[in-house]
């Protein structure tokens, strides 16, 4: 493992947790700001606008007090407009029936016509406020109604004002500015909080990354961090990887040593005989043609040994491809008894085949053949003399099902799960005596499986063993679905 790429990962890891939390509070922040500017300057103008608004109606009663509209002079209420004016730091107009000017507090319209949405809208008894936020400044429109004696309302008149916003823009920027430099000073305190709580967040997994980093070899305990949850699942699922990962060195180390060991006897025994040969002198010719031989056996065991380690390994890499036909099963069945029948009658064992129906599947024939010879070959090297071994096919409608059985000496029950293993012999101090690899069955459980079938033994110590071989009679290839 690559510490120094770990380091960086939880280092990148750390700087993302950083900017998250950094980028969501100030986002937050700016958020926060910007509403209680937006919260402050609605409600102000809103205030202003009703403020106005109130102030005018008043007016607007007191025009109907003192006739204003009637008669077009009162002293009192020009001085009250002015007042306002001054007050509103904005323009109050009085407009009569007729749509004339008849005051301004500006002087600029005295005696025009004054003719728009909010006047005719007045004179039609609403009261009109607009918020122009962005020209700095609020609109009122109040009609000057009265009412008569018969309790009809009339409108003769209306009353414009218009009243600057400029004190709430000042209030605004100052609370912009305010808000500001609390927001800095909220950034500041998080930058802070941000990188303590990256830290925290992150200790743990630095921690179980230290830990892995100083595992150097298997014998070493796995790491315990219990921070959080996630921390504890990190670490136990690491736990269950380490133990499978130490498994499968322990196999690679067993394979290793089972390697050197098969290939280093047939070398061992062939120095052995060479040089025997050598220490004598005029070895008769009957002599050294048994000794090359046995040179010759040994040779061909050790080439046995290769092609069959180099078999599996194209196998477990997918490099030995599939050559799928259709064919029958029962004379291939024939043929495989057949061919072993000289090595069961040197072994005393009989060979029985049984058929109960005539079965055609897709097959590589090559490979089958192998994995059903190598079962059948291992129940007459491994049998009592006399013996026998049995062979059964059957079939339904979806799978074949082939089952063969001896009456050899048996597995004991703790040696089952390990048959199908790389160089594994039940019984090592026979090893040599009996010919093999060592490799047969691992290889024909391969064969199985890349059948889409299974291989399944039972045995009893001393009565036998039982295979029981079930695949599918129509192989489907992976990845395609297609089927053959």
């Amino acid at each position: 493992m690559n510490i120094f790429r770990s380091h960086n990962i939880l280092k990148s890891f750390k700087l993302r947790i950083f900017l998250i939390i950094f980028v969501t509070g100030l986002f937050s922040a700016e958020m926060i700001r910007a509403s209680i500017v937006y919260s402050y300057t609605d409600r102000a103008l809103k205030e202003r606008a009703m403020e106005v608004t109130e102030h005018m109606t008043i007016m607007a009663n007191r025009l109907i007090s003192y006739h204003y509209l009637e008669d077009g002079a009162s002293d009192v209420i020009s001085a009250q407009l002015s007042i306002y004016s001054t007050l509103f730091d904005g323009r109050v107009m009085v407009i009569d029936d007729n749509f004339r000017v008849i005051e301004d507090t500006y002087a600029l319209s005295i005696g025009k016509t004054m003719i728009g949405e909010k006047v005719i809208r007045c004179f039609l008894g609403e009261t009109i406020s607009n918020i122009h936020a962005g020209a700095d400044h609020v609109e009122v429109a109040v009609p000057v109604a009265k009412t008569g004696e018969d309790g009809e309302v009339t409108v003769d008149g209306v009353l414009l004002a218009g009243a600057s916003t400029s004190s709430i823009e000042r209030s605004r920027e100052e609370l912009s500015r305010r808000a500001a430099i609390i927001e800095i000073v909220y950034l500041i305190l998080l930058l802070g909080v941000d990188a303590l709580l990256s830290y925290v967040l992150v200790g743990p997994f630095n921690r179980i990354s230290k830990a892995i980093g100083s595992m150097v070899s298997f014998e070493d305990e796995t790491p315990v961090v219990s921070d959080y949850k996630e921390t504890e699942e990190i670490a136990e699922a690491f736990r269950k990887l380490w133990q499978r990962m130490k498994v499968l060195d322990d196999s690679r180390k067993e394979f290793v040593s089972n390697v050197s060991h098969e290939l280093k006897t047939p070398i061992t025994s062939v120095k052995v005989l060479a040089d025997s040969l050598n220490m004598q002198e005029d070895v008769p010719v009957e002599v050294y043609r048994e000794f090359m031989q046995d040179i010759t056996a040994e040779i061909d065991r050790e080439n046995k040994i290769i092609e069959d380690l180099l078999e599996l390994v194209r196998m477990e890499r997918g490099a030995s491809g599939m050559h799928v036909e259709n064919m029958e099963i029962n004379p291939l069945l024939e043929q495989i008894v057949k061919r072993l029948a000289p090595l069961a009658r040197s072994e005393e064992v009989d060979l029985i085949l049984e058929s109960k129906r005539r079965v055609s599947a897709d097959i590589d024939e090559v490979k089958f053949t192998q994995a059903i010879t190598n079962i059948i070959e291992n129940g007459i090297k491994y049998n009592k003399h006399p013996g026998w071994v049995k062979i059964q096919l059957d079939a339904d409608h979806k799978q074949m099902e082939i089952v063969i059985s001896d009456s050899g000496m048996g597995i004991p029950e703790g040696e089952l799960d390990h048959i199908f293993e790389r160089f594994y012999r039940v019984d090592k101090s026979h090893s040599r005596e009996i010919n093999g690899t060592g490799l047969g069955l691992a290889i024909t459980k391969k064969t199985i499986l890349l059948h889409k079938g299974t291989i399944e033994a039972k045995s009893t110590v001393g009565e036998g063993t039982e295979f029981r071989v079930t695949m599918p009679l129509s192989f489907i290839r992976e990845n395609t679905g297609e089927t053959v």
